[in-house]
């Protein structure tokens, strides 16, 4: 029967198709039409004896769905294996008692309800629906479940609850919430998102009002300026956005065609427009989000405006492109005091540096340091002790000097990987005979490691007590021979220790050439 009804459902959004002039509209109902009629159903019921005959005495039907429960197809997956799989077509199965209980798909996100329950049968089948994953559909992690009541089951939950589900002492709030109940906490999400914008003069109400919302691309770009002048404004704001946009994916599908959607498209936009800033990426699967959220809002009212805004939305990249290699410190520095919005300059060469700098201390461990300065540079805005005028001229500075050790192994006539070893044995306060003699003894480790017989970096060597003896023994060998008579035993012992760490770091990662 349900089956039927759904088959019913997918002819009557056909005809919704037909029937609409919104291009919007159509798209939408043709994206959910091509969706359920990709869906592949299964019934899943548990086995018994004789249970071929009693389904013919009941004009029932049990052994097709028995062959497919028990089939296994051509990759060698069954049927519990592929509804696990979020990208498979099985979306849809009907459960009698045999995956109620000890059964685990985090991606299951409606559980319909029809037979009574209480006690240990309640609990373990409503878990069915509450696993969290980090799956994201349409860019959207997966923070909870539905489930539909057709029994009234949820009379017997705090009787359950009490009984299998301990929490706060003191506490008796039920962790599952009335469709209404979520409706009043997104509203109260975006009541409190809108007042913490507009204490920091970001008037996303007066923006709401606006016919061409989206349009405004250098009013966003004000705000987004406005939650870039402090780190805790900008997460904060991301807070906001997160609870909201959990909480609307929570209230669907009921939400869809309510004109909420349209605050929650604004807090989204406004993330959007931040992110591109800070995380220089490609978001193109944001952009997509919001415009399927924009396509949701014209259902409202079918309001031209709305589609004409929606239909010219996107959210640009503008973070720019940089090479540090070419970067002419002078200029940035000339350019930087033309612009209107400073906060956005800086945290666009703030996101370089932070991107280049990741960069590098993977190439490089003993880059630590510049970590700990770019942090000190950054707290001591934070604080307020700053300016942004000194802040973006100390992170020119910091970029200058992250040139200048970007091109140091060149310097020192060294690849990158024998640099990283050269910093690990030097010492201070080396004569140019010493520091000659530890860059051999990086060149000559690396090469001995990588290249001379026989080998010692043998596969998953450091999971092996044996191997990872022979590697430490060859690493001090080449440097008793390379280094310089200055270091004593226990310095040594030091160097050794500590280039042996990091190639087992390494190799139990799966990183450079150690792995």
């Amino acid at each position: 029967m349900l089956t039927r009804r759904w088959h019913e459902h997918i002819k009557e959004l056909v005809r919704q198709i037909r029937k609409t002039s919104n291009y919007s509209e159509k798209k939408r109902l043709r994206r959910i039409v091509d969706w359920m009629r990709s869906v592949q159903m299964a019934v899943i019921v548990s086995e018994e004896a004789g249970e071929e005959e009693k389904s013919k005495k009941q004009k029932l039907g049990i052994k097709s769905h028995r062959d497919r429960m028990n089939r296994v197809d051509e990759h060698g997956h069954d049927v519990e294996y592929n509804f696990k799989d979020a990208e498979h077509p099985l979306q849809r199965v009907f459960v009698c008692a045999m995956w109620l209980t000890g059964f685990d798909a985090p991606t299951v996100s409606t559980m319909y309800l029809d037979k009574p329950m209480k006690d240990h049968t309640l609990m373990p089948t409503i878990a069915r629906a509450n696993r969290v994953t980090s799956f994201r559909i349409n860019d959207v992690e997966k923070q909870n479940g539905e489930l539909v009541d057709y029994y009234n089951v949820f009379r017997n939950m705090k009787e359950a609850l009490k009984n299998y589900a301990r929490g706060e002492e003191g506490v008796d709030t039920v962790p599952v919430q009335e469709k209404d109940v979520l409706f009043q906490l997104l509203d109260d999400s975006i009541a409190q998102g809108m007042q913490f914008c507009a204490e920091r003069e970001i008037d996303l109400e007066k923006v709401l009002k606006s016919k061409d919302v989206f349009k405004n691309v250098d009013l966003f770009g004000k705000y987004a300026d406005k939650l870039l002048t402090k780190d805790e404004w900008r997460k904060a704001f991301a807070v906001y956005e997160n609870t909201i946009t959990s909480l609307f994916e929570a209230c669907k599908p009921e939400i869809i065609g309510n004109p909420i959607v349209r605050s929650v498209a604004v807090f989204q936009y406004l993330r959007g427009v931040v992110d591109a800033i800070i995380e220089q990426k490609d978001i193109d699967a944001v952009t997509v989000r919001i415009s399927e959220l924009l396509d949701e809002s014209v259902v409202v009212d079918g309001s031209t405006d709305l589609q004409q805004s929606k239909s010219e939305f996107v959210i640009k990249q503008s973070g720019k492109t940089w090479d540090l290699r070419k970067l002419d410190f002078e200029k940035l520095a000339a350019e930087f005091k033309e612009v209107n919005y400073k906060n956005i300059e800086i945290a666009d060469l703030r996101a370089f540096i932070q991107d280049k700098l990741d960069q590098m201390m993977q190439q490089n461990a003993t880059r630590a340091d510049f970590a700990q300065r770019l942090q000190e540079i950054i707290d001591t805005y934070n604080s307020g002790s700053s300016s942004a005028d000194n802040y973006f001229e100390e992170l020119v500075q910091f970029a200058k000097d992250l040139k200048e050790e970007s091109e140091r192994h060149v310097r020192e006539g060294l690849t990158e990987d024998e640099l990283e070893i050269f910093d690990l044995l030097r010492k201070d306060k080396m004569t140019k005979g010493e520091t000659q003699k530890v860059k051999l003894a990086a060149k000559s480790l690396l090469q001995r490691l990588l290249k001379e017989p026989p080998p010692v970096l043998i596969q998953d060597w450091f999971k092996d007590s044996q191997s990872k003896e022979r590697v430490k023994s060859t690493v001090q060998e080449v440097l008793n021979v390379h280094l310089p008579e200055s270091y004593d035993r226990a310095l040594f012992t030091k160097k050794c220790d500590t280039v042996f760490e990091l190639m087992l770091n390494y190799a139990s990662q799966g990183l450079k050439w150690a792995a």
